[in-house]
C-alpha cells in the first residue's frame, strides 16, 4: 500500500506519519540524500569540504529550531532542516565558508518568511541557491559534476530513490521531468549540433539526483492539483530549462525551477481559494 505524502513544512503542526520499509518516512529522504552524498564523495569527492558540509547542515538545523521556538513555540523535526543543510553542504561550490552557511540560512529561512496563504511557493534549496548564484556570483557556485563512466553509483542512486519517490507518491512528476529532459535534449542536440549523448550527460550527475528526487518532488512546494496538472509541470520546467540552456544559462535546472515553481503555485493557491470560496455559494442555492 502506497504512503500518504506527508508535508515537512515546518509551520504545519499536524501530520500523518507513514512508514516505508518500517521506517518513518520523515526519516526516508535524509537517508536517501546521504546515501547519495556518500556514493558521490567515495566515488567522485563531490563535496567542497566536510567542515563546510556540517557547517551548512548545522545553520540550518540551528535556524530551524529558533524559528520554529519563534513562530510556534515548539521544538520542530529535523528532517527538512537536515534535507536543506545537506542539499545546500553538496550542491554548493566556494572556498569561501560564509556561503554555505547563507545559503542554509536563507534555505530554512525561507520557509517561514517566503509564504503565501501558508504554503510555500518555493522549494526552499532551490530558492536559496538561486539567490546565492544572483547576489553573490563572484563568491559562489554549484555542483556540475557528473558520476563518469561509475554506471554502478548511478544506477543504485536511480533504483532506489525510484522506489522511494513511487512509495510517497510522487515517481510521476520524476519520470515526467526525466522524459521531458531527454526529449529536450534531442532538440537542443539538433539545435546546437551537439551529439546527443552530450545533451543528456547532466542526467547522470549527483546535482540531477537531487534536483529530481528533492526539489521537484517535495510536497510542501508542488502544486495540490490532480497529477496530470504536476506532471504538466514538470515537463514546463524541463521546456524552461530547455530554453535557459540554449541561452548558455550553465545554471538552468535551479533557475527553471526557480521561475516555474512560484508561478505554478501562485496560480494552485488562486485556483483553490476560488473553489473554496465557491463552495458556501453551491450549498446555500
Amino acid at each position: 500500500m502506497r504512503a500518504n505524502v506527508i508535508e515537512l513544512s515546518p509551520i504545519q503542526p499536524k501530520f500523518q506519519v507513514e512508514k516505508i520499509f518500517g521506517i518513518d518516512s520523515r526519516y526516508i529522504m535524509p537517508i536517501l540524500i546521504t546515501v547519495i552524498l556518500l556514493v558521490g564523495q567515495i566515488s567522485f569527492g563531490i563535496l567542497e569540504s566536510y567542515p563546510q558540509t556540517i557547517t551548512a547542515i548545522l545553520i540550518s538545523v540551528i535556524f530551524e529550531i529558533v524559528l520554529s521556538y519563534y513562530t510556534r513555540g515548539t521544538f520542530p523535526h529535523l528532517a527538512s532542516a537536515y534535507i536543506s543543510g545537506i542539499s545546500v553542504g553538496i550542491l554548493t561550490r566556494s572556498p569561501e565558508f560564509w556561503t554555505f552557511a547563507l545559503c542554509a540560512a536563507i534555505a530554512t529561512t525561507s520557509k517561514y518568511v517566503v509564504r503565501v496563504k501558508g504554503r510555500h511557493i518555493w522549494n526552499p534549496s532551490n530558492f536559496a541557491i538561486s539567490i546565492m548564484l544572483l547576489i553573490a556570483p563572484f563568491a559562489y557556485s554549484t555542483l556540475s559534476i557528473q558520476w563518469g563512466n561509475n554506471l554502478y553509483a548511478m544506477l543504485v542512486i536511480w533504483t532506489l530513490g525510484s522506489i522511494i519517490i513511487y512509495r510517497l507518491g510522487r515517481f510521476h512528476i520524476t519520470f515526467t521531468y526525466v522524459l521531458a529532459f531527454v526529449f529536450f535534449a534531442f532538440i537542443r542536440s539538433f539545435i546546437n549540433d551537439q551529439p546527443f549523448l552530450a545533451e543528456i550527460a547532466p542526467l547522470t550527475g549527483p546535482m540531477y539526483q537531487l534536483f529530481i528526487f528533492f526539489m521537484i518532488t517535495d510536497p510542501a512546494t508542488t502544486v495540490r492539483s490532480s497529477k496530470k496538472v504536476q506532471m504538466f509541470i514538470a515537463f514546463m520546467i524541463a521546456f524552461a530549462e530547455m530554453l535557459l540552456r540554449l541561452s548558455e544559462n550553465i545554471h538552468a535546472p535551479y533557475f527553471a525551477l526557480f521561475i516555474v515553481g512560484p508561478i505554478t503555485n501562485l496560480i494552485d493557491i488562486w485556483w483553490n481559494s476560488r473553489k473554496a470560496k465557491a463552495k458556501p455559494a453551491t450549498a446555500t442555492n
